[in-house]
């Protein structure tokens, strides 16, 4: 499930279809909501005019039938009442519920010798007058018009209502004056108000439906070339240069199928010629040291000879014998560090490992340096957290790092003291070695490991190198699954820490030694 969610969140189509229904969920709201108010408005203009109007004419009905029996008999006029009553409650033009409420609130002028005038004050649909709104009493007895106001109102046996109440002021026939009500139902209205909600609600869904489905069919078409592209850049990584992207049509999206397979085209061909160029360089360096090696194994056996017979020699031949053999040296080291490099290369170098006490190797390193260095005597110290660091790895080639790192360390310390420092964790170790000579520049730390590089090609060195230690080094940490860093700034020295597992092939987790920001203060 959170791998599917992830993959909506960084799917560009989900966030395209996401935003462009977000943005149209706005739209449809603020339209549908517009929409709403002008509709609900008309609904209740036409509703309230249609029901004032037909009040309207039920009170002229109503008055015109009161005085058409004005100064008839008390039974016909009662009668007549209960016509207007049945005549005004009738089912209305809108098809609304309606209640009628007569309330007398001024009585009739009797003339002398009658004693009884009726009075004909009812509510029908058993509605509590008690309810009405008063003020609309108020303009009622005060005014001929009809008057109108929306209101609650309550029955003894129905649950309250919302109406709306049409009042105006009636005579009957020796009776007097009365207030004449109609009360009219608005649950029609309310009812065709919902029905327009649910109706704007549900095309409005639709319509985010349908934005969201042709959405989703035109980024669909933007999309596939795009992750087909992505798929033969994937395939690409991996080394297989033969995919392409199929180009069906003639538009920007043909355009840029076309230019991804010339693209593709273009790489395959400079990669293999790279690839060849790669493998004829290195055939051609393992060829030379291999075919170097016979006629330097012969001018090894002269010059061992030759330096043999040194002291019959007079001093400028006898020192040239010296050189000789120094030089034959240095030419065999490089000789075999080209052979290794070689194999980094081919990809044939292998790991021998076994366990053996790390600081015992770095101590016998640091004596045979030191041996080596009797013309410059440089303190050399090692600081180590437990007495023995047991690891796992290929011993000769940690002896082959640390023999570089020292060496390097020793060439560049300016007759300082170089620090040595062993520190161990439950899955890796660091050792890091730190002079304090000339330094390096933070913008070089980057090409330290290339090979033959050097940060000042016309200083004079103090022992001789072939330029490949440091890059041998690297390669060394990373067959065990390693790494080697650098840090450093000019005039404060320099920091290389190798980071190993303790067993080779696990990963390291982290650096247990790492730089201190105040030994390498940024340079102006």
């Amino acid at each position: 499930m959170n791998r599917y969610i992830r993959k909506v969140r960084t799917s560009l189509a989900s966030k395209v279809i996401f935003s462009t229904v977000l943005l149209s969920l706005g739209v449809v709201w603020l339209t549908g909501s517009a929409l709403y108010s002008q509709l609900s408005d008309g609904v209740k203009q036409v509703n309230l005019e249609t029901s004032l109007a037909e009040a309207r004419s039920s009170f002229f009905n109503a008055q015109y039938q009161f005085l058409l029996v004005d100064g008839a008999q008390t039974s016909i006029i009662t009668k007549t009442v209960q016509d207007v009553i049945i005549s005004s409650t009738a089912v209305s033009l809108n098809q609304d519920r309606k209640s009628i409420f007569l309330s007398r609130f001024e009585e009739f002028d009797k003339p002398k010798g009658v004693d009884v005038v009726a009075d004909y004050s009812t509510a029908t649909d058993e509605l509590l007058v008690s309810s009405f709104p008063t003020e609309l009493r108020k303009r009622v007895r005060a005014s001929d018009l009809v008057e109108y106001q929306y209101s609650t109102v309550q029955y003894k046996n129905r649950p309250d209502a919302n109406v709306l109440i049409a009042g105006r002021r009636i005579a009957i026939p020796e009776s007097g004056n009365y207030e004449m009500y109609l009360v009219y139902s608005l649950t029609n209205q309310n009812t065709t108000l919902s029905l327009i909600k649910s109706s704007l609600l549900l095309t409005g869904f639709a319509l985010l439906f349908l934005i969201a489905l042709i959405t989703w069919l035109v980024v669909r078409q933007v999309v596939r070339p795009v992750r087909e592209a992505a798929r033969i850049a994937q395939q690409f990584t991996q080394g297989d240069f033969s995919q392409r992207m199929k180009v069906e049509t003639s538009d920007e999206i043909a355009t840029l199928g076309t230019a991804f397979n010339e693209m593709a085209l273009s790489l395959e061909s400079q990669i293999t010629r790279l690839e060849n160029l790669s493998r004829v360089q290195q055939r051609f360096v393992s060829d030379v040291s291999h075919e170097l090696r016979t006629p330097l194994t012969t001018l090894r056996m002269a010059s061992e000879v030759i330096y043999g017979a040194k002291a019959s020699f007079d001093p400028t031949i006898s020192r040239s014998s010296e050189l000789l053999v120094a030089q034959l040296d240095r030419f065999e080291r490089l000789l075999e560090d080209l052979l290794e490099v070689s194999r980094f290369d081919a990809e044939v170098a292998v790991l021998e490992p076994v366990e053996f006490d790390l600081v015992r190797l770095i101590e016998r390193c640091i004596d045979d340096v030191r041996a080596n260095a009797q013309e410059h005597p440089i303190s050399i110290d090692i600081d180590h957290e437990t007495e023995q660091v047991m690891v796992k790895a290929d011993i000769r080639r940690v002896e082959r790092i640390m023999r570089n790192l020292l060496s390097n360390a020793l060439d560049h310390a300016d007759e300082k003291p170089i620090l040595v420092s062993v520190v161990a964790t439950d899955s890796e170790v660091g050792v890091g070695v730190r002079d304090y000579g000339s330094g390096i520049d933070p913008a070089s730390l980057s090409r330290v490991f290339d090979r033959f590089w050097r940060a000042d090609p016309s200083r004079a060195r103090v022992r001789g190198g072939t330029g490949l230690g440091l890059s041998i080094a690297l390669e060394d940490a990373r067959l065990h699954n390693g790494e080697l860093d650098a840090w450093g700034a000019p005039g404060h020295g320099a920091h290389f820490v190798l980071t190993l597992p303790i067993n080779a092939g696990n990963q390291i987790s982290g650096r247990p030694i790492k730089p201190q920001p105040k030994d390498y203060p940024q340079s102006n």
